[in-house]
């Protein structure tokens, strides 16, 4: 096979300025040659890309700007929305008014909250006959299992 020379990778207008033995000269020079022909444009439209990005990222947020303050001035209110009414105490239907609230817990393997939690979800200002308090326990210890049953 035929060695490839030096002297090939370079043009020939440069090659007297760089010995056939300095590579890193040469190396040097094609980059220099390279660059402002390859590089140069690459970079520019990265630019231009980002440019055009941040532009359009400006304009997303003064959109959600916008949308947001008209939400905030022409949404109708809950109140307003949802015909509620607070409940009303009868005397003659007693708690019937009150739905049946569902609390659920869940466990697994928590020693030191279950009392706490369980307390707490038993002293919610709910009706006791409206109320049913339900205890998801995951724990593998039987340890706890034992002390939450007592």
């Amino acid at each position: 096979m035929a060695e490839v020379s030096p002297k090939v990778m370079i043009p020939e207008s440069f090659q007297f300025q760089v010995s056939s033995s300095d590579i890193a000269g040469q190396l040097t020079l094609i980059w220099e040659l390279l660059k402002a022909p390859l590089i140069v444009p690459l970079l520019t439209l990265g630019v231009y890309i980002c440019l055009a990005m941040s532009l359009m990222l400006f304009m997303e947020r003064v959109y959600m700007g916008i949308v947001i303050i008209l939400v905030k001035l022409f949404w109708k209110k809950p109140d307003k929305r949802y015909k509620w009414e607070p409940m009303q105490d009868d005397l003659e239907s007693g708690n019937l008014n009150f739905p049946v609230v569902l609390v659920q817990i869940p466990m697994f393997n928590e020693r030191e909250v279950y009392k706490l939690s369980i307390g707490a979800a038993s002293n919610l200002s709910w009706p006791a006959d409206r109320l049913v308090i339900q205890v998801l326990d995951d724990s593998t210890d039987p340890a706890i299992k034992l002390s939450k049953s007592v």
